[in-house]
């Protein structure tokens, strides 16, 4: 999508500045890419290369897992008991022990808040860190809503050494329409991200996107590319900047991904050991987790591993963490059967795997879901929709390890200190990554928009 003002469509008084401008010296690209540059802020040293972000559709619970209230009325604390953990003062899930270990790696945010408490709105909240419109179940994606973080990161810090800067799969989310805040919106396709539906779990995972087909080899496909490119000149195209013709700027990418080695090869899951393979989980989400460690090692900046397609319920051997009473399903029996084991797997494995690996000291993972759960058990033996209040995990690269931020109050119901939203915690993610959160983007009104809150400075080492 065209985001940036075409030449066509400036103010006359706009068009005497480009003329003058000229005169100087300065071409519209090069005007252009000087008005985008300083709408960036004042830079910031990036303390990470990379994130991780391992959205938990459907809504954990914080309070039978990272913000325990062992001291609470039975109807509160739950069934399960508490363990210490690694991380002074944090209590956990008995069913976690091996997470419990690895705190000491880890920040926990547990005054994460806002006020949606439908999954589409709440989904949207958490994986663009813009509030929705409305609280409505029924809210759909449109070019009218924010992108999604990883396009953002594309749009003011690209990669720019052949690997796509934004990976995200194995889903798409949804709750009846489709969750929005999963792709680029109004900054334009050429900043969607490199999506999948693929499982990396199947035998036989392959990406048929850097795949060319058995009847189109390389060189005929430049040709192609070359034949576009006569065409766009015979139109004038080339007299735009590169903003502005984000086509062929995502043309051209595909193009680098579909011949570039060093890609398969991130993709290349057969290369891992089995033992490797094994550790994380042979499940979608267990091996989607070691694929994001391959990604990042390999130069990806922004990677989204979705949990689930569906926000869950009905199973317990599948879906998200909704777990709150379709047909009178219990809560607990589907966390600790599925929930939990996955997570008890996967979390663990992959942060030792990036500290082994040298790459926590400069990847954030960041571990959350929409919202959390009811501190008061329902009449199903579950909990309901919670955005009041809820946990977040941070480790990695630029945050304290086994450090506690912020303090529910006796019930985990509302923050008690240091309440946290969604755009501050966005705000968090772009400046660990070196992105001034004041920077801003442009709507496909032209309308400048800020791309966070504030982040949070306390959290960070």
């Amino acid at each position: 999508m065209n985001t940036s003002p075409s030449p066509l469509l400036l103010p006359r008084r706009r068009l005497l500045q480009l003329g003058g401008a000229g005169m100087l010296g300065l071409t519209l690209p090069k005007l252009l890419q000087a008005e985008d540059a300083a709408k960036t802020g004042p830079a910031i040293k990036p303390r990470a290369k990379s994130v991780i972000f391992l959205f938990q559709w459907g809504g954990p619970s914080h309070i039978d897992m990272f913000d325990r209230k062992p001291k609470a009325p039975e109807d509160i604390r739950g069934p399960l008991k508490s363990i210490s953990s690694s991380c002074p003062g944090l209590e956990m899930c008995e069913q976690l022990p091996q997470t419990a270990r690895r705190m000491d790696k880890v920040t926990v945010i547990r005054t994460l808040t806002h006020t949606m408490k439908n999954h589409n709105s709440a989904g949207y909240y958490a994986l663009s860190g813009h509030a929705p419109p409305s609280d409505d179940q029924r809210l759909r994606d449109s070019l009218d809503l924010f992108p999604a973080y990883g396009s953002v990161v594309d749009k003011l810090a690209p990669n720019a050494g052949g690997m796509p800067t934004f990976v995200s799969y194995p889903h798409t989310i949804r709750d009846g329409s489709i969750t929005p805040g999963q792709h680029a919106s109004f900054l334009g396709k050429a900043h969607d991200p490199l999506f999948f539906t693929e499982d990396p779990n199947s035998p036989n995972f392959r990406l048929p996107e850097l795949s060319l087909p058995s009847n189109l080899p390389i060189d005929r496909l430049h040709r192609r590319r070359e034949m576009q490119k006569l065409v766009d000149r015979q139109a004038k195209l080339l007299e735009f900047s590169r903003e502005a013709r984000g086509f062929d700027e995502y043309y051209d990418r595909a193009i680098g991904m579909l011949t570039s080695d060093k890609v398969r090869q991130a993709f290349d899951l057969s290369t891992e050991k089995p033992e490797t393979r094994d550790r994380y989980g042979r499940t979608t989400y267990g091996q989607g987790c070691l694929l994001a460690r391959r990604l990042v090692e390999s130069g990806v900046k922004f990677v989204t591993v979705y949990f689930s397609d569906n926000i869950g319920g009905r199973s317990d051997k599948s879906g998200g963490w909704d777990t709150h009473g379709f047909d009178n399903t219990r809560m607990y029996p589907i966390v600790e059967k599925y929930h939990f084991p996955i997570t008890e797997q996967t979390l663990p494995t992959l942060l030792d795997d990036l500290e082994e690996r040298g790459l926590l000291a400069e990847t954030l993972v960041v571990w959350m879901g929409e919202f959390g759960r009811t501190p008061k058990i329902n009449a199903n033996s579950s909990r309901d929709h919670w955005p009041q209040c809820y946990s977040v995990l941070l480790a990695g690269a630029g945050v304290k390890r086994g450090f506690l931020y912020g303090k529910s109050d006796a019930n985990a119901m509302f923050p008690d200190e240091h309440p946290v939203r969604p755009e501050d915690l966005a705000a968090t993610i772009y400046h660990l990554l070196g992105i001034n959160p004041e920077s801003e983007i442009r709507d496909r009104n032209d309308r400048p928009l800020a791309i966070a809150g504030k982040p949070v400075l306390e959290v960070m080492t």
